[in-house]
């Protein structure tokens, strides 16, 4: 029988400010506008957070039954361990999956979109075939290019959306035309934000498969990392780094330049980015993997701290 400390550990918590930061930079855009509404910035961050602990008993319970985990860099496994039974981990996986489904459910019930729920659905089933399937496209090399559109585009730009952030009429105090100009400028400020959070939480999982790009090779996992090679997802980890600081001063340029503060987020992760560049391998790359994870969250702290400056 797992300990309950195990089972948190299985939950990873420590991927969760990925999850919530996108959520974070979606409410700070709809504050920016005048649509921040608490209780579906609340929903939001419900199923964003449950679909990421499903997620990750998920994938604990594939790569268990695979195999993958038998020789693992990284943090506790449920199933990999033996700690646990692959059923109950499943179980565990489907039952936060559950959880997400009834908060998104009452989330579009809240604002009216109700083509939502297809959305909903393919995230979840995003979440499950990553490692789960016959063919889970996460051994193939399209695990990063998922998380970039679900845990960066979608999320960040879902949430602002189910806040009614683009029908916001404005205060009395602000001008008609320059409303206006700030309404046509939005869309392309919420879509840079939304790469900022996805290039971030894409060099997340890029860092986590070239910590075990030997392992996986073994097994015949072919991660994205596997199929680069070391030097290539060494130096595509930096680019998304970089990739995501220009996204911030983009969406600044289309917004207000406070936004600009959201950079401060990235200053964490030049220490790891060279240590990075050096070769650091297996477990030296978990401080950075961590790293990673805290700086995704301050960055979306400090742009939406921007927006509500500037509004």
């Amino acid at each position: 029988m797992a300990t309950a400390t195990q089972w948190i550990e299985g939950a990873r918590p420590r991927t969760l400010p990925a999850a919530v930061a996108p959520v974070v930079a979606g409410s700070g855009l709809a504050w920016f506008v005048g649509s921040f509404s608490v209780g579906k910035a609340l929903l939001c961050l419900v199923v964003a957070v449950s679909i990421q602990i499903g997620c990750n008993y998920a994938n604990d319970y594939s790569d268990g039954v695979r195999g993958s985990d038998a020789d693992r860099v990284g943090p506790f496994r449920l199933v990999g361990s033996g700690a646990v039974a692959p059923g109950r981990v499943r179980a565990m996986a489907w039952a936060w999956f559950g959880f997400a489904c009834l908060a998104g459910l009452v989330l579009v019930a809240a604002c009216g979109h109700w083509w939502l729920i297809g959305l909903g659905a393919a995230c979840v089933a995003a979440a499950w075939f990553y490692t789960g399937g016959r063919r889970p496209y996460g051994y193939a090399g399209w695990g990063e290019f998922f998380v970039f559109v679900f845990f960066g585009l979608v999320a960040s730009i879902g949430t602002a959306y189910v806040q009614d952030a683009w029908a916001a009429q404005p205060p009395e105090w602000v001008d008609p035309d320059a409303w206006s100009a700030m309404r046509a400028a939005f869309s392309g400020a919420a879509a840079a934000s939304a790469v900022a959070m996805g290039c971030l939480a894409t060099a997340i999982l890029v860092t986590n498969n070239l910590r075990d790009l030997q392992g996986d090779a073994r097994v015949g996992k072919r991660t994205l990392a596997t199929r680069m090679g070391d030097r290539a997802t060494r130096w595509f980890d930096i680019a998304l780094v970089a990739m995501a600081g220009l996204a911030v001063v983009v969406a600044a340029a289309l917004s207000t330049w406070w936004v600009l503060v959201g950079l401060a987020g990235l200053i964490p992760l030049i220490r790891p980015s060279g240590q990075v560049l050096a070769r650091a391998s297996g477990r030296d790359l978990i401080a950075v993997l961590r790293l990673t994870g805290v700086s995704e969250f301050v960055v979306a702290v400090g742009m939406t701290l921007g927006w509500v400056i500037g509004r």
